[in-house]
């Protein structure tokens, strides 16, 4: 998808796929050594490339902005399990980590790849996506916040707030309860 952007910048929205894995791990460890400082930057870095070498194709999709073909953003979306399956467990997936350019935030790049990639997660089937972190930015997006008695985080979250979850389908969130399990790359408390 190409949009035109900010300022009459052409960025194109588009699946991830391993010809940029380098560029995004690179992006995701500069983006939040910027913001929260070099040893999150290398926390964010090593996360990102724990998840795209350890998780499973079908339980792990990305989405990634760029411009002039150079990766600008990046978003990573991998597969809930239900600690208690059941015939009614929904298809669901968490949206983490999100990353932004320094040099391109605060044009809107974030919140349209986001919403790029919720429309493709509803294409594939995906039910519920759910995200743990700034619930006014998420807002934006169409999460809401919601109770860790309704879904149950797989640690103890030191920001219950941050806690978000959007329906993508005509299901309620609170029908689609449960405690979840997360893929191996994000076991870890400190994530949470």
């Amino acid at each position: 998808m190409v949009i035109d952007g900010y300022r009459g910048i052409i960025m194109k929205l588009t699946s991830y796929t391993s010809a940029y894995e380098e560029e995004v791990i690179k992006l995701y460890s500069r983006v939040f050594s910027k913001s929260e400082g070099r040893s999150e930057g290398k926390a964010a870095g090593k996360l990102s490339a724990d998840l795209l070498s350890t998780t499973k194709e079908n339980d792990l999709c990305g989405f990634v902005a760029l411009e002039n073909e150079k990766v600008v953003g990046c978003i990573l979306c991998s597969r809930l399990t239900f600690e208690q399956p059941h015939n009614d467990s929904p298809n669901a997936f968490m949206l983490s980590p999100v990353a932004v350019d320094k040099k391109s935030q605060g044009k809107g790049i974030g919140q349209q790849l986001i919403d790029f990639g919720i429309n493709k997660l509803k294409q594939d089937g995906v039910e519920l996506l759910v995200t743990y972190g700034d619930p006014y930015y998420y807002i934006k997006v169409g999460f809401n916040p919601v109770s860790t008695q309704i879904i149950t985080p797989p640690y103890k979250l030191s920001m219950a707030e941050g806690w978000l979850a959007q329906s993508l389908s005509d299901r309620s969130v609170e029908s689609m309860a449960g405690t979840i399990v997360c893929v191996p790359a994000f076991n870890n408390e400190a994530f949470w």
